[in-house]
C-alpha cells in the first residue's frame, strides 16, 4: 500500500481524549482529517482491540488513513491500515511480518542515531520528537525541537512526521523546517471541540510553506 501522509496526523489517546475514541473520529474525520492513529497505553489488549475495530470500519469508510499505537497484532486482528511502533515495541521488519502484505508502518525516533537506524529499514514514514516539551508521556525523551528537523531532512526521501508538543501557533514552523506532517495530540484531542480544532490546524497547515 502507498501511504500518502497529510499534513494532519492526529492521535486519539485514550488517556487526552474529552470524548470517546469513536465521537471524536467522528469529528475530525468530518472536519477533514485523514490519518488517524490509535493510542490506549493504559487499556486491556480486548478494550483497545475492540476500540481499533471500530474505528477501522469509520476510517475505511472515509478513505481515513488508520493505524495502531504500539501493538502490530491488534493492528492486524482490527484490520487496521497499519501500525506505529517505538523504539522499545516489535522492530519495523518483525511488526511488517505480524501485519502481512499491503500495511504501512511507521517508527518513532528521538536522536540522529536513531533515525539513521530508522530509514534503513522498511518503514514508510519516520516520526521525530518530541519537537517541543509535551505531557503526553510520562517518560518524555528530551525535546529536540525544529533544528533537528532540519537537520535530519536530507538525509532522506522518506516522509518525516513530527510529534510533541504541537499547537497551532507553532505548527507552520515544524512544516517550515522540512516535516512533512504535523502528529497532534492534545491541542486536538483535549480541546472542547476537537473538530473545530482540526479544522484550525487544517487552514493553518495549508498554508504553510515547507524546505523541501
Amino acid at each position: 500500500m502507498h501511504l500518502v501522509i497529510p499534513r494532519l496526523y492526529v492521535i486519539l489517546d485514550a488517556g487526552r481524549m474529552t470524548g470517546s475514541a469513536e465521537e471524536t473520529a467522528k469529528q475530525l474525520i468530518a472536519a477533514g482529517v485523514r490519518m488517524l492513529q490509535y493510542r490506549n497505553k493504559s487499556g486491556s489488549a480486548r478494550e483497545t482491540l475492540e476500540a481499533a475495530r471500530k474505528l477501522t470500519v469509520m476510517a475505511k469508510a472515509s478513505s481515513t488513513a488508520f493505524c495502531v499505537n504500539d501493538r502490530p497484532d491488534i493492528a492486524y486482528l482490527a484490520a487496521a491500515g497499519g501500525v506505529h511502533v517505538g523504539q522499545t515495541d516489535l522492530s519495523v521488519e518483525d511488526a511488517r511480518t505480524v501485519m502481512g502484505p499491503g500495511k504501512w508502518i511507521g517508527v518513532s525516533t528521538h536522536n540522529e542515531a536513531q533515525f539513521r537506524a530508522a530509514i534503513e529499514t522498511s518503514a514508510d514514514y519516520v516520526a521525530v520528537g518530541p519537537v517541543f516539551a509535551t505531557k503526553s508521556k510520562q517518560k518524555a525523551d528530551p525535546e529536540i525541537g525544529t533544528e533537528f528537523i532540519c537537520r535530519v531532512r536530507g538525509l532522506t526521501t522518506k516522509p518525516i512526521v513530527a510529534v510533541g508538543g504541537i499547537t497551532l501557533d507553532r505548527s507552520t514552523e515544524v512544516i517550515e523546517a522540512g516535516a512533512d506532517s504535523v502528529a497532534v495530540i492534545s491541542d486536538i484531542v483535549g480541546a472542547r471541540h476537537p473538530g473545530t480544532r482540526a479544522q484550525q490546524f487544517l487552514e493553518k497547515l495549508q498554508a504553510a510553506g515547507s524546505c523541501r
